[in-house]
């Protein structure tokens, strides 16, 4: 039975509180009025068994992962784009506003009470309620008042909206993550693929000057009678063509370093001076396997995570509407006609206000809305199995793609050193006399070709390997705690 306490208000007395007795048995008898209904079957989540992850990886991500490049000027370049890009200022926003909406469910749990203080003048009518001679005259009014109302949490429905809260604050960090982990890899990226675009070029004004020389050799061989115009033509046309794939290089290295101006939050053209080598960029140490608590810890996971825990709780709130809503309010302050008279003691008044609401028959309109936040559940849980099977996948691809570069790596600097080695030999013997300069020229061509290759294989792999570490979620923790006050 619900138990009250006597009150010292005059007028509600054993009557009041059978009133209320009456009306929460009332309620009890009358809930089965309106119900939820059948329940709506429930989707499960993937487990890490059965997208085959292993409990743990061989290697651990670091949080500023893109330090271990070893490029002193690349770590400086993300945590400029970290802290000045404007993205990521719209990430944090947003996470503020889950966190004050999860203040302010906090904050609706506990019981409310109120000041107030007002002072009037009217004139009172004299057709109405209130007699002469009052009625017809103009008066002053003064009222202070201070008020309380508490609505008990019986049914978890406060508790069950604060997690609810909670998880969207929680969700709404992680995908603040994952817009910072995106971006360090834009940033990244960007400046791997600048530094493949200077290394060929440089490859490529090599062979500008190797072209010129074969030019060069070819004019001479034409003027000793020894080639034809034919030979001296394709000589010509070559140059123009390494003329054009060198300006095409200039215009993306221009527009490469344009972006990473632009990531970073800068104005186009401060990076012009931007000229980083490859030879500065190391590999670090990263997971040749899947682990749970690697993906686990990826901020799109996380986040998808959190919104289940908040459709979840979301899904309780609405079934608790079902059941009955008792709210206790009560006042007590000073009121008189006449601003001289508001402190007398005559002019107090006091009352308590308690109310039941129930739902009998609405329609059918709370089991539509009790059913759709149990469809919101199910689509929470499928975005995050969905999720998983994408990180899952992206994580695998990245794997095998730097298993496989390695692979040809290797095969790869065998053939470029067989080049040069071809390219020194022929050099030793046309400076022996034992060969022509033309011998040597050819075989430069066969090592700048492997040297073209080896520059791509190298950003291929690098670039794969700032995937992996993208895809295993950059080292983030969803450790932070999201409003101080909640518990």
């Amino acid at each position: 039975m619900l138990r009250l306490p006597r009150l010292p208000w005059p007028g509600l007395g054993q009557t009041g509180l059978t009133l209320l007795v009456a009306l929460a048995s009332a309620a009890v008898l009358l809930t089965g009025c309106a119900t939820p209904g059948e329940p709506t079957p429930r989707l499960s989540e993937t487990t890490p068994a059965a997208v085959g992850l292993a409990d743990s990886a061989t290697a651990a991500v670091s949080a500023r992962w893109w330090a271990q490049l070893g490029d002193e000027q690349l770590t400086r370049l993300v945590d400029q784009a970290l802290r000045d890009q404007p993205s990521l200022a719209l990430a944090q926003a947003r996470v503020a506003r889950a966190q004050s909406a999860a203040q302010i469910t906090e904050a609706a749990d506990g019981p409310q009470a109120q000041l107030s203080v007002d002072a009037a003048r009217q004139r009172y009518t004299e057709n109405g309620l209130v007699p002469p001679p009052i009625a017809g005259s103009i008066r002053n009014t003064g009222t202070i008042q201070a008020g309380f109302s508490w609505s008990p949490d019986w049914y978890g429905q406060q508790a069950a909206a604060l997690q609810a809260s909670l998880g969207q604050a929680r969700a709404a960090q992680a995908d603040a993550a994952l817009a910072a982990n995106a971006l360090a890899t834009q940033v990244t990226r960007g400046y791997v693929a600048l530094t493949r675009l200077l290394a060929q070029r440089d490859v490529a004004e090599r062979t500008l000057a190797q072209r010129e020389e074969l030019r060069q050799l070819t004019q001479q061989r034409v003027s000793a009678g020894l080639d034809t115009q034919v030979e001296l033509v394709q000589a010509d046309s070559a140059l123009p063509d390494t003329r054009a794939q060198i300006e095409a290089l200039d215009e993306q290295i221009a527009l490469a370093r344009h972006q990473l101006a632009a990531l970073s939050g800068q104005a186009p053209n401060a990076l012009d001076t931007l000229s980083p080598s490859m030879d500065r960029l190391a590999m670090p140490m990263l997971p040749t396997s899947l682990g749970a608590d690697l993906l686990g810890r990826r901020p799109d996971v996380v986040a998808a995570r959190w919104r289940v825990e908040a459709a979840t709780q979301e899904a309780k709130v609405a079934r608790t509407q079902f059941y009955p809503n008792i709210n206790l309010t009560a006042f007590v302050g000073l009121n008189a006609i006449g601003l001289d008279q508001v402190l007398d003691g005559g002019s107090r008044q006091y009352g308590v206000a308690p109310a039941l609401r129930l739902p009998l028959f609405d329609g059918g309109r709370l089991r539509a809305q009790f059913k759709g936040r149990e469809a919101d559940v199910n689509a929470a849980v499928a975005q995050y199995n969905a999720a998983v099977i994408d990180a899952v996948r992206e994580s695998s691809d990245a794997i095998s793609s730097l298993q496989s570069l390695a692979r040809q790596r290797q095969a790869q600097g065998e053939a470029l050193a067989g080049a040069q080695k071809a390219h020194e030999l022929a050099m030793q013997r046309y400076r022996a006399g034992l060969g022509s300069y033309l011998i040597v020229l050819n075989t430069e061509s066969q090592w700048l070709a492997q040297r073209r290759q080896a520059v791509d294989l190298r950003a291929r792999e690098m670039d794969t390997g700032v995937a992996l570490m993208k895809a295993l979620g950059g080292g983030w923790m969803d450790d932070a705690p999201v409003i101080a006050a909640a518990h």
